[in-house]
This record gives C-alpha cells, sequence and structure tokens, in this order.
C-alpha cells in the first residue's frame, strides 16, 4: 500500500482519528526526516505503553507489512567473506530502521530507580544514547508522565526531534515536543485502544516509504 492508502484506510477503520490527521501526518515526515538522514527512533512509555514500545521497536526492525531482503551488494559481502555459508545465512536477514524500546532495558532500568530515581528512568538512557538528529518517541496517556517529561527536556538539548503520543486532554508534552497526536479519548484504556491503529500507520508508512516505494510520496 502506498502511504496516502495507509492514511485513507486508517481513517475508514477509524473515523474519529480523522481530526489527528495533520499531526499524524507531521509525526511522519519528522521521522521520515530521521531515517533518511540514518537516525534512530527512541520510545518510552509507562505500563501498558511500555508494551507499546516494544510493539513499536519490533514493527519497524524487521519486515511487518513487507519482506524487506537485503540488496544484491550486501548479499555478496556474506558471500565473500563467508562463502555458500553466508550465502545461505544473509538470506534469513532482513532490512530495518533503528528503535530502540527505552523501557525494554530492564537491568538499567532498575538501576536508575534503585540508585538515582524513578523519574530519571527513560532520561538517563536517552541522554547517554542519543544524537543530534534523532527522534524521541513519548507515549503517555496523560501526556504528563513525569519519567516522559524529563525525557523531553533530555531530547530538547540534545537537539532529539520530539512526538508525544496522547490523549484529547492538553498536558506537559504540549509544550515540549515538535508535535503531539492528542488520540480523541480520556479513559487510559480508550486512549491505548486508539495508540495501536496510530502507530501501526506511522510504521506502515515508513516501511513503505524506506522498502517499497522506489521514489518520495507526498502523503497529503
Amino acid at each position: 500500500m502506498k502511504n496516502k492508502e495507509i492514511l485513507n484506510d486508517l481513517f475508514v477503520r477509524y473515523p474519529m482519528l480523522s481530526k489527528c490527521r495533520e499531526s499524524i501526518i507531521t509525526a511522519y515526515l519528522l521521522l521520515e526526516k530521521v531515517y533518511t538522514a540514518g537516525g534512530s527512533l527512541y520510545v518510552a512509555g509507562n505500563g501498558g505503553s511500555a508494551s507499546d514500545c516494544g510493539h513499536i521497536a519490533g514493527e519497524l526492525m524487521k519486515s511487518f507489512m513487507m519482506k524487506r531482503p537485503l540488496d544484491d551488494e550486501t548479499a555478496s559481502v556474506y558471500g565473500a567473506l563467508f562463502g555458500e555459508e553466508g550465502t545461505k545465512f544473509c538470506k534469513g536477514l532482513e532490512k530495518g530502521l533503528p528503535a530502540i524500546s527505552l523501557p525494554s532495558m530492564t537491568a538499567l532500568s532498575t538501576a536508575v530507580c534503585n540508585d538515582i530515581n524513578g523519574d530519571y528512568l527513560f532520561a538517563q538512557p536517552l541522554n547517554a544514547v542519543s544524537r543530534q538528529g534523532d527522534a524521541f518517541l513519548g507515549i503517555s496517556t496523560s501526556g504528563n508522565s513525569v519519567n516522559i517529561v524529563n525525557a523531553m527536556m533530555v531530547a530538547a538539548v540534545k537537539k532529539v526531534f520530539r512526538i508525544g503520543l496522547t490523549g484529547e486532554n492538553k498536558c506537559r508534552l504540549d509544550s515540549l515536543c515538535d508535535v503531539v497526536i492528542h488520540v480523541p479519548e480520556r479513559e487510559t484504556y480508550k486512549v491505548q485502544e486508539l495508540h495501536l491503529p496510530v502507530y501501526h500507520a506511522l510504521c506502515a508508512m515508513l516501511e513503505s516509504r524506506f522498502f517499497g516505494q522506489k521514489s518520495h510520496e507526498e502523503v497529503r
């Protein structure tokens, strides 16, 4: 599917998300810019949103809706270095987009909570690994989670692009992010139910852009 088709399909299946169209497109264009320049995406959230972070990383770092075989030039290097074994092995490898789920760093997370403060849970690893031109996606159903807000401040200082994914209420993330996607719900579980189709659409559009379409396509 092309990116316009992915977006249109999203709004057909979830009409209430049509009011998020511009913010979803802006978030996509930021991520496209980051990946075109060779940057990485870092994702953080708490509770159910922490699970969403792992979900997003999984969709981006391996095939989601289409195959992503290695290019012939890279495959030939495996053959040159490792012979028949390398040629056979690399057929199972796929291209991916670097996406790191910060809540998945269990040992580091417990160390930060124990040795520093839980409010620094995501700020500390983001401070250690992010580089200018990367992106940080903070998921918070309220938009006010302290550890997400703190990580956004780190991202701002390090000149990392900042994307918020939250509910419909005004929140702290509004003043800290380059773009905030406000899904039209307030109850936590209802907000989370709408987050999934939004980030699935973003992942599908990025996959289509980098592993499907051969030329840039406008999404508007």
